[in-house]
């Protein structure tokens, strides 16, 4: 089991694998398909070998095995484009968690990852993370 004790109130663990791969997720409470739309779920993949597609895609097809990846996923098809290649599940792990804190925070400019705006779902989003739009 891995220690999550840093990670921000919002952010929750949704999955912790024996095979070291994370997934956490950001307020399943209010992105539950009534308030929002569940594929808008914002959640952290902490992987061994880069996620080549979207969430669900099979585990085997992944690159750079000795690796590990974080992605922070605003929808299945929008994520954040950072340098996010680590030697060590402990250095993503704490990237990972370092990320979150910057989500919760209002510090990450989710708005600029969409090609085709969702101005009310930013709006909405921007109250949750305290964020000033």
């Amino acid at each position: 089991m891995t220690d999550f004790s840093a990670l921000p109130d919002g952010w929750v663990v949704w999955n912790d694998g024996e095979d070291g791969r994370s997934v956490l997720a950001y307020r399943p409470d209010v992105f539950n398909a009534d308030d929002f739309p569940a594929p808008c779920l914002p959640t952290l993949y902490l992987t061994h070998g880069k996620r080549t597609r979207r969430p669900g895609v099979n585990p085997n097809s992944r690159t750079a095995d000795d690796d590990w990846f974080v992605t922070l996923y605003l929808e299945p098809e929008v994520h954040l484009r950072e340098d996010n290649r680590f030697p060590s599940r402990e250095a993503a792990l704490e990237y990972a968690i370092e990320l979150a804190r910057r989500f919760d925070d209002g510090e990450l400019d989710y708005r600029g990852l969409y090609q085709v705006p969702r101005e009310r779902y930013f709006d909405r989003l921007d109250e949750l993370t305290g964020r000033e739009s």
